[in-house]
């Protein structure tokens, strides 16, 4: 039986992008079921196929796998390169990618995803700017260390899936990852899979007022390629 990955809107669900990019790019077969945000709290609604009532989930026949963590190494024993054959390399992107996936709260909080839209924020708090400086000093490890131009080298793997969400949050907000590290996101935005999920970002109609509010309350946007809302 194929699989089937349950996500969210492509414009605000950062933890949808990871296990939807790693298995596109890799070419692992899954059925795409998207079940929209209708507020800001959707655990009700979202119970009904998810024990956390959350986004991302994997249906593998009468298995659930949820958490996009938890997917990732589902499918790492199941499928080749999901991580760097390389043990050090593999190694270093484990690390990176469980210290995204559990770190970084500033980051999430304070610029929150919005794939079409640009924005100028008001400021940046001493909290945010510690995990923008972790973050840059942790692209340049990998890339230096491992001769790029994807995080643990000359393959995608589950680490740029991890970090994927962040990606477009450089862009949206302008934040300076330094030199390396925005050669990696310019990568990373040019990939046929990270462009699918932007063309499906910005054709989506949708609105869901609590995370449009997140973004205001942010800072200014200055540019919405979004489609129309409906």
């Amino acid at each position: 039986m194929a699989y089937t990955l349950i996500t969210a809107n492509r414009n605000y669900s950062s933890w949808s992008l990871r296990p939807w990019l790693l298995m596109t790019t890799l070419g692992i077969a899954f059925e795409d079921r998207i079940e929209p945000f209708v507020s800001m709290d959707n655990y009700a609604a979202f119970r009904a196929f998810s024990p956390t009532g959350q986004v991302p989930v994997l249906i593998d026949g009468e298995k659930t796998v949820w958490d996009s963590l938890g997917i990732a190494l589902y499918l790492g024993e199941r499928h080749d390169g999901l991580w760097p054959t390389d043990p050090t390399a593999r190694a270093w992107a484990m690390c990176a990618a469980t210290e995204m996936h559990g770190g970084f709260a500033a980051l999430r909080n304070e610029r929150t995803m919005t794939v079409g839209q640009r924005v100028t924020p008001h400021d940046t708090s001493p909290r945010l700017a510690r995990d923008v400086a972790r973050l840059a000093e942790l692209w340049e490890e990998g890339l230096s260390r491992f001769g790029g131009p994807f995080l643990a080298g000359a393959s995608f793997s589950a680490v740029d899936a991890f970090f994927a969400p962040v990606a477009f949050r450089v862009r949206t907000y302008d934040i300076d990852v330094g030199e390396a590290g925005a050669r990696w996101v310019a990568w990373m935005l040019e990939q046929p899979a990270m462009r699918a999920w932007e063309a499906a970002a910005l054709a989506e109609t949708f609105r869901e007022a609590s995370h449009e509010a997140e973004v205001t309350a942010v800072g200014v946007v200055t540019e919405d390629h979004r489609a129309l809302p409906s």
